[in-house]
């Protein structure tokens, strides 16, 4: 199993809060509409079908539903996905969770997709090369695949490891292992390797003083990349 079970008991335990605004999954909520619109502008999500790997409690995923997409959500966080199945049942706003590996997911369903996203996971995960895969078997020709992880240099652990979570506590201590920070040429590669075109990279900041999440073109601590499967010819 492509998971690492520390990980896994880690998120289980934060999973009761994962909807409150105002907990450890607070930077989850201010940045889900920066990242839904960056998705929506690139693909959009009305009238798609839509899969969110990595789905946790399901923010990103009930709000691609909002917009309009028929969404599947897959995690292997079972306490995670309860409480996204839960939310979905209170809000109204339907998403398909379940409980499987990307891996397992993409035997099933390949080219199923018109879009794949995979968010703030790729961090957590032994082997994050295998994810990549997954998503393009999971993605129709033609289709859009989008993943966001963190950078792996000197200023990423000063940002998201010593100042995210022992100066401004925005996070629990131990949320991020730096050794499993990705650097953009790494995930590039990845993503050239398993048959998809990077079609764009954007980087995400915070401002400590206004406290305010924002979307930039400075990828050395938080990055989103966007890639495609090509058309079959």
């Amino acid at each position: 199993m492509n998971a690492d079970p520390l990980e896994l008991q880690k998120f289980a335990e934060l999973a009761h809060r994962w909807w409150d605004p105002t907990s450890e999954f607070r930077p989850l909520h201010e940045i889900n509409p920066l990242r839904l619109e960056w998705i929506n502008a690139r693909a959009p999500l009305a009238g798609k079908n839509v899969i969110d790997i990595g789905c946790g409690g399901g923010i990103l995923s009930e709000s691609m539903a909002r917009k309009g997409a028929t969404v599947t959500g897959i995690d292997l966080g079972e306490k995670a996905l309860k409480v996204a199945d839960l939310h979905s049942l209170e809000s109204g706003v339907q998403v398909r969770y379940k409980l499987i590996a990307a891996e397992d997911m993409a035997a099933q369903e390949a080219g199923q997709y018109d879009v794949v996203t995979c968010m703030e996971m790729l961090e957590h995960v032994p082997d994050p090369g295998a994810i990549v895969r997954a998503a393009a078997t999971l993605v129709k020709p033609g289709g859009h695949v989008f993943f966001s992880t963190l950078n792996r240099n000197p200023k990423a652990y000063l940002f998201a490891v010593i100042g995210a979570e022992y100066l401004l506590r925005m996070l629990p201590k131990g949320t991020h292992d730096y050794d499993k920070f990705i650097t953009p040429s790494e995930l590039s590669q990845y993503i050239r390797s398993a048959g998809l075109d990077v079609a764009g990279f954007k980087g995400m900041g915070y401002n400590p003083l206004t406290k305010i999440y924002s979307l930039n073109d400075d990828t050395s601590v938080n990055y989103l990349v966007a890639a495609r499967r090509p058309l079959e010819s």
